[in-house]
């Protein structure tokens, strides 16, 4: 059965998060997944897309690009296979804090659509992010960075895996296999890029929900002053000690 934004918000089943992964980034990962669940009112099942595994498991067999900033560049897009095209999933890269209850986002979703997102219109100044990787531009910029899937929509069953290793990014990160209207938009407080979104004084719609590093976050000791940076490593403290506590 495909499971329909309804049903997610009668059912006890748990809503499917798949984190984008990079063995660089491993604590700005635990930090996300620590972000989700604390503030989550609902189930979530929170799985992260790891490379090597889709290598081992020949879901993934495309070479590195050198523009490919992370290992999640193109995996993010086997999202509606992972999930047996079924119901709806969301993809998020490893590198956002979240700062409200998921089920806020979830009660945003359309069945009508094929997939959600922040519609940015975006621009980087910077011309490299993170540790020295370079910075693209390109149209949808960031669009990809955070999905809702309607992974039984028909349109989507184009993410097969033959399509996510043989497709340009032209066409995966710009959702080339969709028509405009089959894209539904999300608040951009959801993917709140950090260094370009502004928090309006006495606008509550302005207040991030969700704060995406997309230049470089915390844990990478360029970017330890950033915008929000003190939310973060505050998370991560709190994700440290529960580990360390749970470890002992």
């Amino acid at each position: 059965m495909t499971m329909s934004n309804g049903d997610l918000k009668t059912s006890n089943a748990s809503f499917r998060i798949f984190v984008g992964y990079d063995p660089r980034e491993d604590l700005a990962y635990q930090v996300c997944h620590h972000s989700i669940t604390k503030r989550s009112s609902i189930p979530v099942e929170i799985t992260p897309i790891v490379q090597s595994d889709l290598r081992e498991r020949g879901l993934y067999w495309r070479e590195r690009n050198q523009l490919e900033s992370t290992e999640f560049s193109f995996t993010r897009f086997l999202t509606p296979h992972l999930s047996d095209y079924q119901g709806w999933a969301m993809f998020v890269d490893c590198d956002f804090l979240y700062l409200s209850d998921i089920k806020e986002l979830v009660d945003l979703i359309d069945d009508k659509y094929a997939i959600m997102c922040v519609q940015h219109d975006y621009t980087p100044k910077e011309t490299t992010k993170m540790d020295g990787a370079v910075q693209t531009v390109y149209p949808r910029k960031n669009w990809s960075s955070m999905v809702l899937y309607n992974c039984g929509h028909p349109k989507n069953k184009t993410l097969s895996p033959e399509a996510v290793n043989t497709q340009t990014g032209a066409f995966l990160h710009r959702f080339q296999w969709l028509e405009d209207e089959e894209i539904g938009s999300v608040p951009f407080v959801w993917n709140f890029l950090e260094g370009h979104n502004r928090v309006v004084e006495n606008d509550p719609a302005t207040q991030p929900k969700a704060v995406h590093f997309t230049r470089g976050g915390p844990w990478f000791d360029a970017w330890k002053t950033c915008d929000f940076a003190d939310l973060w490593l505050s998370e991560m403290e709190e994700y440290s000690k529960e580990n360390n506590k749970n470890a002992n």
